[in-house]
């Protein structure tokens, strides 16, 4: 019995310092100036850490900010090993059981369905406690007519009905659990909302007697937010809505609507951000004009041209009055981006691999024609151009397509930082003009801007203007054969010529060559 009772009382003893202990790690934010050794795609990378801003003194009724990981990635393996053990422990301090995995929801308004007119729904991972909340849409392109639509039906089900929707879902990326994978939005509350309406999270069209499918993405995401409300969300500090592909776009065309729609429910201190990654899209002309008869060839304007009338879309209010008629304008970033109240941060890649299979450039194992290639050179140029007045950004010069729920996503670097490292910036650049704006008796977050902190960059675009010649972009792998090829492998497969490249750059090739090495 003695034995048993000092087991109780050293484990009560354990429990008070592991309490202890994740107090001090909160209030205190260690650094760690060293090399972060990180393998992605099977090599292993060496990374430079960034020092982190100076620590602030915090205003009474501030956001908080979970402990910045990226400051200690010099050892991270070892820390995030220690941290996940104290967590495990800390199940008596609270009485939130730690469940990795977000858990599926209906939604209680039956009326608002997926294509099919199966109930539309959510996953949710609540952690009890936290006052920061993040919504995630679903991307996977789009149908505009009775024709694309069944086609989608028959060969993508899944994205237009709920019948085979999974209990439970794991969350990578931004959405992880995991403070070694996801070091700023780890702890928050996270929701992942699938992409069953086909209609870029536009629609407003119930499925009747005379349609054959709902298009309900719009009225799925508001109905997402009234349900929240009754979990915590009244209480939120901040909800970032983010998205990847067609849901990056969904991101620009519903942040607004959503932010309004706490405001009219009583909600506005609710502060409302977007993160809207690959879904950037141009409005460009075709590498080779193809008639509209599918997804993948149809010319973006015409596909969206189509679509809007067949979803019964709905677009920003104040990007609908600077195109009225031609609303359809307002599903490509740079033209609906301008008229947007809400601060939004945009991941695109600048060459993206869905821009150039809607453009007919097909990467099919084949070497690029010459025309092709200048035609990927100058989608980096318009990119680079229409992201050219966005404050908060994050744009590496890589072929690829997504990237914030990809687990690699912490790699990916641009000018030296990495894009949770961004993320964490632009927070903090969101906190300053709140409390400058505070102390004008301003809420506008537009009308007064803090200077940028040193050391914490938001504006971040690759000016190298070649298809990988950024060194971390992910991994290339031969479509035809799945083999991993390296950056010069893989741009010579692209028809890049390092001689006439070098002189067009004013280097001397061999030079341009150990570069695009050092890319492997």
């Amino acid at each position: 019995m003695r034995s048993r009772g000092l087991e109780r009382r050293s484990g009560g003893l354990s429990v008070v310092r592991s309490c202890l202990l994740l107090l001090f790690i909160q209030v205190s934010a260690p650094t760690a100036p060293a090399e972060a050794r990180r393998v992605r795609g099977g090599r292993a990378q060496t990374r430079r850490v960034q020092p982190s801003p100076p620590h602030r003194e915090r205003v009474e009724g501030a956001e908080s900010f979970p402990l910045d990981f990226t400051a200690v990635e010099g050892n991270m393996d070892n820390f995030m090993i220690q941290i996940k053990n104290l967590a495990q422990s800390l199940y008596p301090c609270s009485a939130q059981k730690l469940d990795q995995d977000m858990k599926l929801h209906f939604l209680k308004n039956v009326s608002v369905t997926c294509n099919d007119g199966s109930p539309a729904g959510y996953y949710i991972k609540e952690s009890k406690g936290s006052k920061r909340w993040l919504v995630f849409l679903e991307g996977g392109w789009y149908c505009f007519n009775r024709q694309t639509c069944d086609g989608r039906y028959e060969t993508m089900r899944r994205l237009m009905s709920s019948t085979k929707w999974p209990q439970t879902r794991t969350g990578t990326g931004i959405l992880s659990p995991q403070p070694e994978e996801n070091p700023h939005w780890w702890n928050a509350n996270m929701v992942f909302i699938p992409y069953c309406s086909s209609d870029v999270w536009s629609g407003a069209t119930a499925k009747t007697d005379h349609s054959d499918y709902a298009f309900m993405g719009s009225l799925i995401i508001k109905e997402v937010v009234n349900e929240l409300l009754t979990k915590g969300l009244d209480n939120a500090k901040v909800l970032l809505l983010a998205g990847s592909s067609a849901g990056g776009t969904g991101v620009l065309l519903n942040v607004d609507h959503v932010a309004e729609q706490l405001v009219s429910l009583g909600h506005p201190g609710v502060r409302v951000r977007g993160l809207a990654d690959s879904g950037w899209f141009l409005d460009n002309k075709q590498y080779r004009f193809t008639d509209c008869l599918d997804t993948i060839s149809c010319a973006p304007t015409e596909a969206i041209k189509r679509g809007i009338r067949y979803w019964g879309g709905l677009v920003p209010e104040n990007c609908r009055q600077a195109h009225v008629g031609e609303e359809w304008n307002c599903f490509f970033g740079y033209k609906v981006y301008p008229t947007l109240k809400s601060p939004v941060f945009v991941v695109q890649w600048l060459f993206d691999e869905a821009q150039l299979t809607v453009d007919n450039i097909h990467l099919t194992g084949q070497p690029v024609h010459e025309g092709q290639w200048r035609y990927i050179q100058n989608l980096g140029h318009e990119l680079r151009s229409t992201l050219r007045d966005v404050p908060a950004m994050f744009a590496p010069a890589c072929l690829s397509h997504e990237l914030i729920t990809r687990t690699y996503w912490m790699d990916i670097q641009v000018k030296g930082t990495s894009l949770p490292r961004a993320l964490h910036c632009w927070d903090r650049s969101l906190q300053d003009n709140l409390h400058i704006n505070s102390s004008h008796g301003n809420h506008n977050h537009q009308n007064h801007k803090a200077p940028p902190t040193r050391g914490c960059p938001l504006h971040l675009i690759d000016s190298c203007p070649w298809p990988h010649c950024n060194p971390t972009c992910p991994t290339i792998r031969d479509q035809l054969t799945g083999q991993e090829m390296s950056v010069i492998q893989f741009l010579k497969h692209l028809g890049f010529d390092v001689q006439k490249m070098a002189q067009q750059q004013g280097m001397d090739p061999g030079k341009l060559l150990g570069m695009l090495n050092n890319g492997n």
